[in-house]
């Protein structure tokens, strides 16, 4: 049994949930796993969409990822029609959307279901309406997110590839860092964090929102 506790640091907004499904003017079940940032003066949210699902149901008629703008981080105007419905003969969806903005540009970290595993995206956009995708890892691998800023000139991530085969025990999954110079090309992979050094762990481990620098250094 789990005693969940939160940090006095922390403190829930009152008019929460600032946005559900009810808020979106097209098909929507479930609204959740949404990325935010602060970018030309306005909030910007992007948000995972499942449809036919009810709470609980793992069953899932389709997925997509819609964006929706606030002046003040609590009311929000979603956007008449979903931003990404990613389906191809080989994709079957794009889902937990994370942003980051780096040099003015808004480089959006996703996760895509296909046909032969779990692979991480990662798309880059100026303006919330078009947008390329600059990379797909090999699977399986997903929960990617950028760091707000380069490190000698190279881009960086944090992810959570899924190394299911050798290890040996349960299958738990560990938080690796890559840099890249394009955001295309991907290496100098390295071990950040193993779920065995982390005592209250009990499958898997991996980032969460972008990492946020700080005094202490950067806090993911």
């Amino acid at each position: 049994m789990y005693v969940w506790s939160t940090s006095e640091c922390i403190s829930r907004h009152p008019e929460n949930p600032v946005l559900s499904a009810s808020h979106v003017p097209y098909p929507a079940t479930q609204i959740f796993n949404a990325g935010v940032i602060k970018y030309e003066g306005k909030y910007v949210m992007v948000f995972r969409n499942d449809v036919g699902a009810k709470p609980g149901d793992a069953r899932v008629e389709r997925t997509n990822i819609g964006v929706a703008y606030s002046d003040d981080g609590i009311n929000w105007q979603p956007e008449p029609k979903p931003w990404i419905e990613l389906v191809t003969d080989e994709i079957q969806r794009a889902y937990d959307p994370r942003i980051s903005v780096i040099d003015g540009r808004c480089y959006l970290c996703f996760a895509v279901d296909t046909r032969h595993g779990i692979r991480g995206g990662i798309a880059v956009t100026d303006d919330f309406d078009k947008w390329e995708i600059l990379s797909l890892s090999v699977p399986d691998n997903r929960n990617m997110v950028l760091f707000p800023e380069k490190l000698d000139g190279k881009f960086m991530r944090l992810e959570r590839p899924f190394s299911i085969y050798g290890r040996g025990g349960p299958e738990n999954f560990d938080l690796w860092f890559s840099d890249s110079p394009d955001c295309r090309y991907w290496g100098n992979s390295q071990l950040v964090l193993g779920s065995e050094q982390v005592p209250w762990c009990n499958a898997k481990i991996g980032p969460g929102a972008p990492p946020v620098k700080t005094g202490k250094g950067w806090l993911t």
